[in-house]
């Protein structure tokens, strides 16, 4: 039993009189308020104004009140239509954001160590600490000795040295005191060593939750997010300016006409009419040009793809990772868990005089004990009744190793030191049965400098010579072309000064062998990652030998002039100098925290994209640093925050589906760019030729906020469900500075902008075409026609944007969502003919009316199809 913690009970009591360790939430922005905030968008307001001017004129016996009333019901329709899409989507996208917060804490109840919800935690609660693990609490420390980087709460780089606290301790008055050498703090996180501290302060009551209900998280813009904005920006200053203009030519036109301009200006009703026209006119080419659906398609095509990515492995905690991943060059990644299973597993135990056991339960009596000692005492790790809870892979798999052993009497830890990168080992000095000495654990090359004996079997200290050094060293690097990595265990039989180990002395108790197999799938993943453009670094702490080895069963490692360094080598080496051969670099053998840090700085002085995989305290800075940082799921809290996207089952294989999707995203995004593009390049076109050819009205407002809604929302639904593509992946990764609207996505907008307009005017001014349509005195016929053929090549142009190819139904049943999208825009066009009446100018069509209708539709099709076959064919050439 532990004499720290609670009980069941005890634990019950406090959260019914001081609740639990949730932090209050702050206010989501309701539907309304979201519906609040649309009505001031600008392209709005010029709405709501048109609506004014109308209902003026209407009042003035100037204007058509069903069109009034149109524009009014498409304000309303086409705004509550956005307000509930970006509503639902930003709060899914919330929803997916909080499963990157949760965290779980290990705690002793009832005198067991347990792992809870960070929720969970209660006052009195005795939560353990290891390095890496986020403070969850504001508390006083009960044992052990840690050092904090409470720099999120005071900016303080330097470390905090936290130290026991008397048993008369109390927290005082409330003076907050980061200083304190005994009180710990929420949203601090442990840098060395490992404790037991007791929650005094929870939830809302910590100075961190007091912080966060002061603070409001501002979702910073992504790269791709700013570049759509800015495309935005110059397409709306481009129909502000064209709608005025055209306004004003419209005026001129209609003055020139009349043949007398100051007999027209002073034709006071006419000058208004014109005017309301004019206005109109202008309004609808602002309206039309300007691509407000791009915000929304952002959140829509995220949204979904980040709920099929959740489904991968993959967590997405910043938008800005996902976009950037589609475009990463360079790639570091860990070795433990990433590339291999990570599932370690003790193979072998080598004796000082090259004995090999192959498994625990063989193992002599006193190198048995040593053995078993070494894993439950010299630990991070939480034991109970020789049990561990938590711990690393390395640390889990000795455990595994030594299985149900247990020693009848188990010694006392006086002193721990943990494992650092810098002297790759940890050691605990341990008492009892009237003994007393040193458990060390730790890298072999290490530690076997510092050994003059070995135990045998007899449980005797022999001599380790060095020839019998050099043996076992022979030995490791045999083990090490196999993948094998190894771990020594020695003793130290006195009292140790300070905190490092003696320069000699160490009796070698034996070293362990551990393997990890290369996961299956990562060698596929690995290799599909390669194909796309991306350059793949794997950044180990294990020796030459063996990452080699591991590379080599990866496919990292396949051609001769492929590099492979150490720490070592890298330190040697300059910036120029690596800046030079970076671009063959495979393997970082050896590796430490600094390495990283480096190469993601130089990598990126050379203008490369890049991704960077961590999991420890020690990769945080170097996944803050990269272009992306891949945290992963079973890493420590600080990594996870410090990344980008959460990789959350450690395999490559689910990398390699982030950088997919990433790519997809992007993919997705430019096919509604060119779908939206296409549409405002045509309808603009026809507006603005319309009344030099004598066309009143073309498209009228209420079918132009009709046609905005099928852009924005309906569009935005049907591309952000377009799969995932492996193809995507054998794409070059694209360029940071390159324009969004490439010139093949502008040749299509070109052409089919191009070819619409060439069909409005076929419509109202071929007499042949207006023959296919029932005569009637205001032609309602031929304009509902048109209206109609203009929706259907809308959707018709849909089928060509979604693949570069010539098969329109490539992957249509992976995307069955975009038929589903189509078929209801062409279903409620239909029934727009039937009830839409004066207010969208339709009126019924006969049977011989809709086939010309889906004809002229479908043409689109062709053209397109013929601008395929052309591009392919110079292509080729």
């Amino acid at each position: 039993m532990n004499k720290f913690g609670l009980t069941t009970e005890e634990a019950s009591k406090a959260l019914s009189e001081q609740g639990n360790n949730a932090l209050t939430q702050p206010p989501r922005e309701t539907f309304w308020d979201k519906l609040w905030e649309n009505f001031k968008d600008p392209i709005i307001r010029i709405l709501i104004l048109a609506l004014l001017v109308n209902v003026v004129f209407v009042y003035m016996g100037h204007g058509d009140w069903i069109e009034t009333m149109g524009i009014f019901l498409a304000i309303i329709l086409a705004t509550f239509v956005s307000t509930y899409s970006e509503y639902s989507n930003k709060n899914a996208f919330q929803k997916l954001q909080e499963e990157a917060s949760r965290i779980r804490c290990k705690v002793w109840r009832d005198g067991e160590p347990v792992e809870l919800h960070i929720d969970d935690i209660v006052v009195g609660d005795a939560v353990i600490l290891e390095a890496g693990d986020k403070v969850p609490v504001d508390g006083i420390l009960l044992d052990g000795d840690v050092k904090l980087d409470q720099a999120a709460l005071n900016g303080e780089s330097k470390e905090a040295h936290k130290l026991i606290a008397p048993p008369d301790f109390t927290w005082g008055d409330g003076t907050i005191d980061f200083l304190d050498e005994h009180k710990l703090f929420r949203g601090s996180v442990v840098v060395e060593g490992q404790g037991i501290m007791q929650a005094v302060k929870i939830g809302d009551s910590s100075i961190y939750g007091q912080l966060t209900q002061e603070l409001k998280d501002d979702e910073r813009d992504s790269p791709l997010k700013l570049k759509l904005k800015g495309l935005a920006h110059h397409i709306s200053q481009f129909g502000y300016a064209g709608g005025v203009l055209i306004a004003l030519a419209v005026m001129l036109h209609k003055a020139y006409l009349y043949g007398d301009f100051g007999a027209y200006f002073a034709n006071t009703p006419l000058l208004l009419s014109d005017l309301v026209q004019a206005v109109i006119l202008g309004i609808i080419i602002i309206v039309m040009a300007v691509p407000e659906g791009l915000p929304l398609m952002i959140a829509i095509v995220s949204s979904l793809n980040m709920k099929k990515m959740l489904r991968d492995n993959v967590l997405v905690r910043k938008l800005v990772g996902i976009e950037t991943a589609g475009s990463l060059n360079l790639l570091f990644t860990d070795k433990t868990g990433t590339i291999t299973k990570g599932k370690l597993e003790v193979v072998r135990f080598i004796t000082g005089d090259r004995q090999e056991y192959p498994a625990f339960d063989v193992l002599p009596a006193k190198l048995k004990a040593f053995t078993y000692q070494n894993v439950v005492l010299n630990t991070s790790a939480a034991v109970s009744d020789g049990a561990m809870v938590g711990g690393n892979m390395t640390e889990r798999a000795l455990s595994n190793y030594v299985g149900s052993y247990r020693m009848e009497e188990m010694l006392h830890r006086d002193k721990f030191i943990p494992f650092n990168s810098a002297n790759k080992y940890s050691w605990a000095a341990v008492s009892g049965n009237g003994e007393r000495y040193c458990l060390a654990k730790g890298a072999p090359e290490k530690l076997i400098l510092q050994t003059s004996h070995y135990w045998d079997a007899e449980g005797n200290r022999q001599p380790l010579t060095e020839e019998m050094k050099k043996t076992l060293d022979d030995r490791m690097l045999e083990l090490a072309a196999d993948a094998i990595r190894m771990l020594a265990l020695c003793t130290y039989e006195s009292d140790i000064e300070g905190d490092e180990l003696p320069a000699d002395g160490l009796t070698l108790v034996g070293i362990l062998g551990i393997r990890d197999e290369v996961r299956p799938e990562a060698i596929e993943a690995i290799a599909e990652v390669q194909d796309a453009g991306v350059q793949i670094v794997m950044i180990t702490g294990d020796r030459r030998e063996t990452a080699v080895a591991i590379a080599k069963d990866a496919g990292l490692l396949q051609r001769p002039n492929e590099l492979v360094w150490t720490s070592a080598e890298l330190a040697e080496m300059s910036d120029e100098q690596v800046k030079l051969e970076l671009h063959k670099l495979r393997v970082v053998a050896r590796a430490l925290p600094m390495d990283k840090s480096r190469l993601v700085r130089l990598a990126q002085e050379m203008n490369l994209v890049v991704g960077m995989t961590g999991d420890g305290v020690n990769d945080s800075p170097a996944l803050k640093k990269a272009d992306v940082g891949f945290a992963m799921g079973s890493g420590t809290e600080v990594a996870k925050e410090a990344g980008d996207i959460v990789i959350l089952d450690d395999n490559f294989l689910s990398i390699k589906q982030a950088i997919l999707y990433g790519r997809t995203i992007y993919n997705s995004i430019c096919k509604f760019i060119v779908f939206q593009l296409t549409i405002n390049f045509s309808a603009v076109a026809i507006n603005f030729i319309a009344p030099f050819i004598g066309i009143d009205k073309p498209l009228t407002i209420t079918q132009i906020l009709w046609i905005n809604l099928v852009m924005d929302t309906l569009a935005a639904l049907a591309f952000g469900g377009e799969p995932a593509l492996e193809k995507y992946l054998r794409e070059k990764p694209k360029d940071r500075s390159a324009p969004i609207v490439s010139k093949k996505m502008l040749s299509t907008i070109t052409m089919g902008g191009v070819y619409m307009t060439f069909i409005a005017i076929l419509f109202y001014k071929s007499s042949y075409v207006d023959h296919l349509f029932r005569n009637a005195p205001d032609h309602i016929y031929t304009y509902t026609g048109f209206f109609c053929t203009y929706i259907f090549m809308a959707v018709a142009n849909g089928f060509n944007v979604r693949v570069s190819g010539l098969n329109l139904l490539e992957h249509i049943d992976k995307n069955k969502g975009f038929l589903n999208v189509m078929a209801l825009i062409v279903a409620i066009q239909v029934l727009l003919t039937y009830v839409g009446g004066r207010i969208l100018r339709t009126t019924p069509l006969n049977l011989h009316e809709w086939s010309v209708v889906v004809l002229f539709g479908l043409s689109i099709i062709v053209v397109d199809l013929l601008r395929k076959s052309v591009c392919q064919m110079l292509e080729k050439k």
